[in-house]
């Protein structure tokens, strides 16, 4: 029996759902009067909504109040929910489901730690919610990435020690998250910038069967 359990971040691990988040932010950006690039949406990567709104008005130069700084962040999400509402299995980012079917296999534990709100429905969309034991995502905690809250949550949810969780992160903040909870953080996406993750790869096309077994006969 092994005693290691797997975490996933949603978006840009097992979904391309970032495209979807700019593509909202930039149309409440041009309402707002302003351009918002590919570039600055690196900065919202595995950040709050709240947090990624108090951004975009920065770099708007925009000062708002309360009632629509709320009026706000129900349009874009709104917005970003129309994307979603309309994704696929064609979603998936290429061999995600090829580990999901063998860790599941080998009956280990998968949970999800996301910043996402809507992390359970894009789940269901694209037919991966049978897959995870566990969700947790933005309803379930209080704390932003790097604060490792969602991952220590999901290690209490697996009934695991942090120590012996696996996390697959695409952003900074995450993988400061899983190292804050000392747990092995897998970077996917450019080394260059998660330089800090104890393993890298650029997609799960990379990832072997063997690297897997490791991880867990290591464990």
């Amino acid at each position: 029996m092994y005693e290691v359990g797997f975490i996933f971040d949603l978006d840009g691990v097992i979904v391309d759902t970032a495209k979807y988040h700019y593509l909202a932010w930039k149309k409440l950006a041009n309402e707002l009067g302003f351009e918002f690039t590919v570039d600055q949406n690196e900065m919202f990567k595995g950040v709050s909504r709240k947090r990624c709104l108090e951004i975009l008005l920065d770099i708007g130069n925009i000062n708002a109040t309360q009632e629509q700084f709320d009026k706000w962040m129900v349009e874009k999400n709104l917005d970003y929910l129309d994307y979603i509402n309309k994704m696929d299995e064609s979603e998936i980012l290429p061999d995600v489901q090829r580990i999901l079917k063998y860790l599941k296999k080998q009956n280990i534990p998968i949970a999800l730690g996301s910043a996402s709100k809507n992390a359970k429905p894009i789940l269901e969309k694209v037919k991966l919610l049978e897959y995870f034991d566990f969700i947790v995502d933005g309803n379930s905690v209080t704390k932003a990435k790097p604060d490792p809250e969602v991952f220590l949550i999901a290690a209490e949810n697996m009934g695991l020690m942090p120590e012996n969780c696996i996390v697959f992160e695409d952003a900074v903040a995450g993988i400061e998250a899983a190292n804050n909870a000392k747990m092995i953080s897998i970077g996917i996406g450019e080394e260059k910038i998660l330089k800090e993750a104890d393993f890298n790869f650029n997609d799960f096309t990379e990832i072997d069967l063997s690297f897997i077994k490791k991880l867990l006969n290591n464990k």
